[in-house]
């Protein structure tokens, strides 16, 4: 890409298996213009709804194995809408330290009482538990995989204190879907507890290549959302052409299994070379490695040297991350060449070792 004028290799991008820009999605898009126009031009509830949504909703509940699913216009809108349309004062959120804005900011909306646990901390989990017996309603929500450490929610063990607590599972699977498990179906499947989540939440708009996000869950679930989630009945749906485009998404990642393979070997190759090198990549397991600074204005400098050298890689400061946690973030997506890989990992190692990093 060009930044500023400047030519070069993209590794801040969520558009993991490279479908953003895939024949097939451009092709969908283009026909869906041509024959819906370009907007919905109303919520779904009014005069928006369109037959494509209900397509593309029964292809993501077969996706998740979930009985239903429902479109959203934005990953923020969905968790603002699921939180806040499930929980109110009597009731109390178990969120991870490290989630999302979106999921925050859904449990301050909720007005639930919220307890946050120290980031995939098990037993503070479960001490909390002890303390709420007496909750309506009590709900666990975690990031999938987080997406500035790239490391993975322990979802099994998480499960069996939510079954043992009567807890409600939430799962935002935004940088899972597509990219984790043996059929892409996200986080949940990748490590065995598919059917055990209640409700997975997510982005359209990462490995998928479109753009909008889901809820999918149970039926009842779905329907209760349809009528109480504020997030979903006051905004506009989607432009059809975006549904189209994800629709064809689903299609291409079920017949091209080898983006998939092409984005986790990049990513096996980029962490070893950077760990080899002598990096701190933190927690990371996944396509989202992290390489840890630990000051601002280092983290802003190392940023700046990479893109002299043609490598776009954002630093992240706080409030994104945690004060004494700043990092320069790499994602690796399927589209990445070796040679990309190895002028990344020349330009990393050297401007490193120029700012005493390594």
């Amino acid at each position: 890409m060009l930044v500023d004028g400047r030519e070069a290799i993209l590794f801040a991008s969520s558009d993991y298996l490279g479908l953003a820009s895939h024949p097939r999605l451009k092709e969908a898009a283009r026909r869906a213009i041509d024959r819906d126009g370009c907007s919905a031009s109303a919520a779904r509830l009014i005069a928006g709804n369109h037959s494509l949504y209900a397509e593309l909703e029964e292809g993501l509940a077969s996706l998740k194995q979930t009985e239903a699913a429902l479109v959203f216009s934005t990953g923020y809108q969905a968790n603002l809408g699921v939180i806040s349309a499930l929980t109110d004062s009597q009731d109390v959120v178990f969120s991870d330290e490290l989630n999302h804005a979106s999921i925050i900011d859904g449990c301050r909306l909720s007005r639930a009482q919220v307890r946050v646990f120290p980031h995939n901390d098990l037993a503070a989990l479960e001490q909390l538990l002890k303390a709420e017996p007496a909750a309506r309603r009590k709900v666990i929500v975690v990031d999938g995989l987080f997406s500035m450490d790239g490391d993975l929610a322990p979802l099994p063990e998480i499960v069996t204190l939510a079954e043992r607590y009567g807890c409600v599972t939430m799962v935002d699977d935004s940088h899972g879907i597509g990219v984790l498990g043996e059929s892409g179906r996200g986080t949940a499947e990748a490590l065995g507890v598919s059917g055990r989540i209640d409700i997975e939440t997510g982005s359209l708009a990462k490995a998928l290549g479109g753009f909008g996000a889901y809820v999918a869950g149970s039926r009842t679930l779905i329907d209760y959302l349809i009528n109480r989630a504020r997030s979903f009945i006051f905004t506009c749906a989607m432009p059809p052409a975006v549904v189209a485009t994800v629709l064809e998404a689903l299609t291409v990642l079920r017949e091209e299994p080898e983006r998939r393979e092409r984005l986790w070997d990049n990513a096996r190759y980029l962490k070893s070379g950077l760990d080899e090198a002598g990096f701190d990549t933190g927690p990371s397991k996944t396509q989202i490695i992290p390489l840890m600074i630990g000051e601002s204005e280092r983290t802003m400098q190392f940023c700046d040297e990479l893109l002299k050298r043609g490598v776009f890689a954002q630093g992240i400061r706080y409030p994104s991350v945690p004060r004494g946690t700043e990092r320069i973030r790499l994602t690796v997506t399927a589209s990445h060449s070796k040679a990309d890989l190895d002028d990344a990992l020349a330009a990393v190692t050297e401007v490193g070792r120029a700012l005493q990093i390594v």
